[in-house]
């Protein structure tokens, strides 16, 4: 069984090993290195706060949810996503760091919902023709996840927002179980149920998703 590394002692240009199904080739290996440590203000995973590595290592679909593995053997982060013109690899591969996936999944009670969202203040929000004034954008949904069974969709189109690189063009979430976004809402914990009634905006239409977590 494999550990679960410190991402905090992970340093830019450290050699990694990421594992995966890319295109449903199982068990799939490559190597690369940790380009960059960032977290975003705006951008959030489950719902709190994202940190991410970027990494040149080759990440397509279907890596979503791999490990990544530093050279000792310990996990220190999760495939999330791509940034990609051409739909496939082009060296812009990131992965959810390890302190983070453990926030979220081992302590507490948090609830993992496979999102990665970006926070709609209220100027971004009139940019984006948003009501409400407030929303999280989802960018990607990890295959899967809670969010994918609910069928929540992922944007596709990279633009820049505030400095900061995202993926437009999918769902947005207005609500959950009716109260509107706020910072509170990033997190999940507050609401004790299992099931979340989001309203999003969908192709300039508002809808209502139900994502569901087993206990």
């Amino acid at each position: 069984m494999a550990n679960l590394g410190n991402s905090d002692t992970v340093a830019i240009g450290e050699k990694i090993i990421v594992i995966g199904a890319p295109f449903g080739l199982e068990h799939s290996l490559s190597v690369g290195y940790i380009s960059q440590k960032s977290q975003k203000k705006n951008q959030t995973s489950g719902f709190v706060m994202n940190e991410y590595f970027q990494t040149d290592a080759s990440i397509n679909q279907g890596n979503s949810g791999g490990p990544m593995f530093n050279l000792k053997g310990d996990i220190i982060g999760i495939s999330s996503y791509i940034i990609t013109k051409s739909g496939g690899f082009e060296g812009l591969g990131f992965a959810v760091t390890s302190n983070l996936a453990k926030q979220l999944v081992v302590d507490g009670n948090r609830k993992w919902t496979g999102i990665q969202g970006y926070l709609l203040d209220e100027r971004t929000a009139v940019m984006l023709n948003v009501p409400g004034g407030s929303g999280i954008l989802i960018e990607s949904v990890v295959q899967y996840s809670p969010a994918d069974l609910a069928g929540l969709k992922g944007g596709f189109q990279n633009i820049m927002i505030n400095n900061e690189d995202i993926i437009v063009g999918g769902d947005i979430i207005l609500s959950i179980n009716g109260f509107p976004i706020t910072e509170k809402l990033k997190d999940l914990d507050f609401l004790d149920t299992n099931t979340y009634v989001l309203k999003i905006l969908r192709h300039g239409k508002i809808e209502a998703i139900k994502v569901e977590f087993k206990r």
